[in-house]
């Protein structure tokens, strides 16, 4: 089993700063990225990266891939996250819809950790589209 690190600095600035094994850092509110938006974020970037390695290996003539996700949480605390909705809109060249839609679903059911992790937490669900370059 992989065993991985990550880290939080602190300053009296306010500044909150993640980091990774690599120093690769987020900056949190007050002044970056709210810590509940990054359940989401590390969502899409997870499943985003799949399917576009997937694509590529597929031979599709991707471009750009542009993810978002639309959260629905609690009004009240602890804001329980309750619905993920992800929207991938995949352009390039001759991409056959088919090959997102798999590569879409191999990234859910095979390869992202934080999908699999959340899935039987939370309702995600996902839809797509494919535009021409």
């Amino acid at each position: 089993m992989a065993t991985k690190t990550v880290n939080l600095n602190w300053n009296p600035e306010e500044e909150f700063i993640l980091s990774d094994k690599d120093n690769y850092q987020i900056v949190m509110k007050p002044k970056g990225v709210s810590a509940s938006d990054l359940l989401p974020l590390a969502l899409i970037g997870c499943a985003s990266h799949d399917v576009v390695e997937i694509l590529n290996k597929q031979r599709q003539d991707l471009q750009a891939l542009k993810v978002s996700a639309e959260s629905i949480q609690d009004d009240d605390p602890p804001w329980r996250f309750r619905k993920i909705h992800i929207h991938y809109k995949a352009i390039g060249k001759g991409i056959d819809a088919e090959k997102v839609r798999k590569a879409i679903l191999l990234s859910e059911e095979k390869y992202c950790s934080v999908y699999n992790t959340l899935k039987d937490a939370v309702e995600i669900t996902h839809d797509f589209e494919v535009s021409e370059a």
